[in-house]
């Protein structure tokens, strides 16, 4: 069953909201910490202030149900998305997948030109924002790609593409290889690309490509607290981000402020909004599951796939490596942009969903 849904927060967990805010309880900070430590305590007070005198989540509660949104139980959970089909009658079908710290806000700048070309969902991952928290083991990868192949069938749609960045590049890739006769191209803005374990693999790599492979080998042997704290303990960092708003903030803009493009200059609404959606849902234990119970995984699908390389996203990919174990159709690379690259650059995200997907068909 497929249920009309509509967001109308009670205003009493706004009022909760603002009380906690008021209550915050702030920690001490190094006199030249600067970002050594983390994400300054200046930059979260200035969101924080934002968040509690200025922001306007009725707002994005408009924005939001200007869409028509549904939810449907799937294997046991619910699932919440945004369904907007095209005047054209004859458009593809393309499901769009947020990652973390993202959720759908992450698509409304560009939900609307792209509703000019496909029938477009967008649906958020089980355990994130309005989907709910999760009450099984086991939410992985390739069992959201099962969901979302499900999803489709549902609604009708048995010819379809696939786009996602960070998470979503799994997910996408995943269906691929479980929906391989309904998937027709996926389109990716994020793709990990590490040297294989075969000898001579870094043969007549170009300095350009080693560099992305020194990049890609730092990110692997260094990587971010919170993913790390995610993957190994979710339930113990869930206690602190659902009880304190300013926590969830700060958890979520340290990642926004590292692999956003620093020129991007991601709006403070932008990023309360992505927040709201974590909070309101108290889905931090749930999201921060699906590190836990990922892990790395490789996702060999066979479909025609495009590849748009951000100039500052977390790493590059490198295309000779790619193509070793993708269908590489579609190459683009665009010297500004990061790791949220529907919100950093959307008009260069669009054109190149729809460049990639009208050669597919």
């Amino acid at each position: 069953m497929i249920t009309p849904f509509r967001i109308d927060v009670p205003q009493a967990e706004l009022d909760d909201l603002f009380d906690r805010l008021d209550r915050t309880r702030w920690p001490d900070e190094l006199p030249d910490a600067g970002t050594d430590y983390g994400v300054p305590l200046e930059r979260v007070r200035t969101l924080a202030e934002y968040w509690r005198t200025s922001y306007d989540w009725r707002a994005h509660e408009a924005r939001m149900n200007a869409w028509p949104q549904f939810t449907t139980g799937i294997d046991g959970e619910n699932v919440h998305f945004l369904h907007i089909r095209s005047a054209d009658p004859q458009a593809l079908p393309l499901i769009l997948t947020h990652g973390w710290p993202g959720s759908v806000v992450e698509f409304l700048d560009v939900i609307g030109p792209l509703s000019e070309e496909f029938h477009v969902v967008v649906p958020s991952i089980p355990g994130f924002g309005f989907s709910g928290p999760t009450h099984s083991r086991g939410w992985d990868v390739e069992r959201v790609a099962r969901a979302w192949a499900v999803l489709m069938d549902r609604l009708g749609y048995d010819r379809y593409g696939a786009q996602g960045g960070d998470w979503g590049s799994g997910i996408s890739r995943a269906l691929g290889v479980v929906a391989p006769d309904n998937v027709v191209g996926i389109h990716v803005n994020y793709l990990p690309t590490p040297a294989p374990r075969t000898p001579g693999a870094r043969d007549g790599l170009s300095e350009e490509d080693l560099s992305r492979l020194a990049q890609i080998e730092h990110y692997l042997a260094h990587q971010p607290g919170a993913r790390v704290v995610q993957a190994t303990h979710p339930q113990t960092v869930a206690y602190a981000l659902t009880d304190s708003p300013v926590g969830q903030l700060a958890w979520i803009a340290d990642r926004f402020d590292d692999w956003a493009d620093p020129a991007s200059a991601i709006s403070a609404d932008h990023i309360v909004s992505d927040v709201m959606h974590y909070w309101l849902n108290a889905s931090a234990g749930s999201s921060a599951r699906l590190h836990h119970e990922s892990g790395t995984g490789f996702w060999p699908c066979g479909q025609p796939m495009g590849v748009v390389v951000f100039a500052h996203d977390i790493t590059r990919s490198i295309r000779a490596f790619a193509e070793q174990s993708y269908r590489i159709t579609h190459w683009s690379e665009f010297d500004r942009g990061g790791h949220f690259a529907a919100i950093e650059a959307p008009e260069l995200f669009v054109q190149d969903v729809r460049t990639f997907f009208r050669g597919v068909r």
